[in-house]
């Protein structure tokens, strides 16, 4: 079953929504893109990402530049300080938060896109890097989640120039004696990339994301849950795509929250808006497992971003920079609390 939703685009103007506020921003001044996010022995890092360091876009010929710096906020009233560098500057790949670590899952910069899968610990001040078998090939623009203690890799693409979206539904079970990536049947539908991952349990969900077509994305709105024993099962369609919304999604008692994404209303019109484009979806989106069903809960305050990671720390949901319209970035560091019914 699915509620029919109003247009969610980033109207809401200025005014303080409940349940949100900010933490101090990232320390730049333009923010990032596809960062990496999680929390090591109670402080929140956040790494790597791009962005257009002379506040440009594609469209006025400016460059998108990786980074590889690693930041860590130790507190939630406290202040970023840089904690170390990542070993080349990457973005766009998938985060874990596993038994005081951040893991980080493949990803992008220029040169092209990476199988590298290694573990940050924050110990005293300092970085620790300890690295885990890599992907079974290269992918960016991916999905992941942990359920339990096994990590799912879903879609993606392997090159910059790919005409398609993978299928690619990967494992890797951290518990195992000798870990190693498994490749699993893949969903029964389209392959995509910017999908939103969520977990309940041992299960993993698959929202949304961007088919690409010979190189052109087709918005999708399917849904999928997948149990270790019984495979994938096709559930309620989300109202909206919600494309590169803040992955993975938060789980919330029996419910599964996705802030925001990209509907793809105005995906065409990207070039041709460009600084006019009024931002994306301020709807967060809520997915009952008990019933199959979508609804409307709350806002993010606008301009909401797109293409970033959400992880939890002390029970909040934490959304660090992200893109808030084509080429524009954020340093502001959200930060969501349930509201208590």
């Amino acid at each position: 079953m699915t509620t029919v939703l109003t247009e969610g685009l980033a109207q809401s103007g200025t005014k303080p929504v409940p349940g949100w506020s900010e933490f101090s921003p990232i320390p730049d001044q333009i923010g990032f893109a596809g960062s990496f996010a999680g929390i090591s022995n109670g402080t929140l890092l956040v790494a790597g990402g791009a962005n257009f360091p002379d506040g440009g876009a594609p469209w006025t010929g400016s460059k998108k530049v990786w980074q590889d710096h690693i930041f860590a906020l130790e507190k939630p009233n406290g202040t970023w300080k840089l904690a170390g560098k990542l070993p080349q500057p990457l973005g766009y790949g998938a985060s874990i938060s596993w038994k005081g670590t951040l893991i980080i899952i493949g990803g992008s910069n220029e040169k092209g896109h990476y199988a590298d899968v290694f573990q940050l610990k924050y110990n005293g001040g300092r970085i620790e890097k300890t690295d885990l078998p890599p992907l079974p090939t290269a992918i960016a623009n991916t999905s992941g989640i942990l359920a339990g203690d096994v990590i799912y890799i879903a879609g993606g693409i392997e090159r910059p120039d790919a005409r398609n979206a993978g299928q690619n539904f990967w494992s890797l079970d951290l518990q195992a004696k000798k870990r190693e990536w498994k490749i699993l049947k893949s969903w029964p539908g389209a392959g995509r990339m910017f999908a939103v991952t969520g977990a309940m349990g041992n299960d993993c969900y698959l929202f949304s994301g961007s088919e690409l077509i010979n190189g052109s994305r087709n918005y999708l709105k399917d849904a999928y849950s997948y149990n270790p024993q019984t495979g994938w099962k096709k559930i309620a369609d989300l109202p909206v795509s919600v494309a590169a919304a803040p992955s993975p999604a938060f789980t919330l008692n029996q419910n599964l929250l996705v802030f925001g994404g990209d509907d793809g209303r105005l995906a065409a019109d990207a070039a041709v808006l460009k600084e006019k484009h009024p931002g994306f979806s301020t709807q967060v989106l809520n997915y009952n497992t008990f019933t199959d069903s979508w609804s409307v809960v709350t806002k993010i305050p606008a301009p909401a971003p797109v293409t970033t990671s959400l992880t939890v720390w002390n029970g909040n949901v934490v959304i660090p920079g992200g893109e808030v319209r084509p080429a524009v970035r954020t340093p502001k560091v959200l930060t969501y609390k349930p509201l208590k019914k």
